[in-house]
């Protein structure tokens, strides 16, 4: 909850499932997140488009990003599944986890530990580095 928040209106909200029906509900529910079935806890990042309706999805990405990094610095593994814009995806996980407007969940967590490990890497590619103009 650290995360950066426009204006500081954190509109951020989170459901913390680790029931294993329900994150195998959730996972019938995601074509990508079938991760679930296995992993011990999914964390679903919602946001409240009352609290802030031109700001959340950014707020809650930021949110996002520090629960990976979290995980990843506890040795955990973390997949974050995308869930709005897609509104077939956002009415299924709101019907499973009791979600009502106009509270959205942006995304689906999964957090575990990692099946195997894999070398860093890095994407940098300084062709997208613009530097004083395009």
């Amino acid at each position: 909850m650290a995360a950066p928040s426009a204006s500081n209106k954190k509109p951020w909200h989170f459901v913390v499932v680790t029931e294993r029906d329900t994150l195998n509900r959730l996972a019938d529910a995601h074509k990508y997140a079938k991760m679930l079935q296995e992993a011990p806890l999914c964390v679903v990042v919602c946001g409240d488009e009352s609290v802030s309706p031109r700001f959340w999805e950014q707020d809650c990405s930021a949110v996002t990003q520090n629960i990976l990094l979290a995980a990843q610095a506890l040795g955990l593994g973390s997949v974050w599944c995308g869930v709005h814009p897609n509104e077939e995806r956002v009415h299924d996980i709101s019907e499973i986890l009791g979600i009502t407007a106009p509270v959205k969940p942006l995304n689906l967590i999964a957090i575990g530990y990692p099946a195997e490990e894999k070398e860093p890497r890095t994407q940098y590619d300084g062709s997208r580095v613009h530097k004083e103009h395009w």
